[in-house]
């Protein structure tokens, strides 16, 4: 494979600088290496394949000669600066939210729809929500067997994918809860710290929140099915890392858990871990730092005869995030 000339927007956030671990990783053929961010993170450095690397602030000339340009900075600098990136004649591989409803932009899992990122009028791939991508990927050997009609969710969201302030907020509450002493809210809307939230941005017309209602269309455009119904409760947890999801699944024709494992089984970016009668299956604590979504608690549900109902748990700031931006330049390059 010969070498590409890369880009990171938001190369000092939290998932910037996985997608710099990530692409030493897993060997990435990186040919230039251009970190770019704000002006204010101008100047500082990072280790990658054991040299470090100054961060630049993002211009137009610093895309000059990129290949590909992976963005992670944020829904308003992406709708700034991905154009220019992909007039420059890179592909823009965005992980925010600006593009992913784009007709014109694909959106992309890649052990779903690889395909999909071979179309990109814009020069432009999205990248899909975290909750989203774990979840299509476990559905989607079910769905290439029986389409998937109707799915209720509800998710278990790691602070990790609210940045490093967030992380730092909520260690910093368990240090005052677990003394008895008052809990500041910091960077959250309320207390985490031995509690549950519901904190994203909230839609006034349906009353769900912002980041339910991605699940419900992304799920839509990644599967190609406008018809597919998504029921879905976002919740965040005191976790740091890695989102776990209870997923309940409906399809064309009726399917049995041992069927459903069996599809499962070997699937690309999937791991089993499904025996409950045992104590295992899938946590947070162990898909911390690793690549799989673990999918486990596979049953026939009871309350509607031929769907199933399942846990998925998967690292936000990798499979999420991280891992399927690189993921998907791997399919360009």
């Amino acid at each position: 494979m010969s070498s590409v000339d890369v880009a990171i927007l938001g190369a000092t956030g939290v998932v910037g600088r996985e997608m710099l671990k990530v692409l030493e990783q897993r060997e990435f053929p990186v040919g230039r290496l251009a970190l770019l961010a704000s002006p204010r993170s101008a100047g500082t450095t990072l280790t990658f394949r054991g040299e470090e690397h100054p961060v630049q602030a993002v211009t137009e000339e610093a895309f000059e000669g990129i290949q590909v340009a992976l963005f992670s900075a944020g829904a308003g600098t992406s709708r700034e600066w991905a154009p220019k990136a992909a007039a420059k004649g890179a592909v823009v591989i965005d992980n925010s939210s600006a593009w992913r409803m784009d007709d014109a932009v694909p959106l992309v899992v890649p052990e779903v729809n690889p395909h999909a990122a071979h179309e990109r009028p814009r020069g432009i791939i999205a990248n899909p929500n975290c909750s989203t991508i774990q979840m299509v990927v476990a559905l989607a050997p079910l769905h290439r067997e029986s389409r998937v009609r109707r799915i209720v969710v509800s998710t278990y969201q790691a602070i990790s994918g609210a940045g490093a302030a967030a992380i730092g907020a909520l260690e910093a509450q368990s240090r005052a809860h677990a003394a008895g002493e008052p809990v500041d809210p910091g960077p959250l809307t309320g207390q985490l710290a031995g509690n549950l939230l519901m904190h994203w941005k909230r839609d006034a017309e349906t009353g769900y929140q912002e980041e339910e209602l991605k699940m419900v269309h992304e799920t839509r455009k990644i599967f190609g099915d406008p018809e597919i119904r998504v029921s879905p409760t976002a919740v965040r947890v005191p976790v740091i890392h890695a989102h776990s999801e209870s997923v309940t699944v409906e399809l064309a024709a009726p399917m049995t858990a041992k069927r459903a494992r069996e599809l499962l089984e070997g699937a690309p970016g999937i791991e089993l871990v499904d025996d409950f009668g045992a104590g295992l299956y899938p946590q947070p604590i162990h898909a911390a730092g690793t690549d799989p979504v673990y999918v486990g608690r596979i049953r026939e549900d009871v309350g509607n005869p031929g769907g199933l109902q399942m846990w998925v748990v998967s690292d936000n700031l990798r499979k999420g995030a991280a891992l399927n931006a690189v993921q998907i330049a791997e399919l360009l390059a």
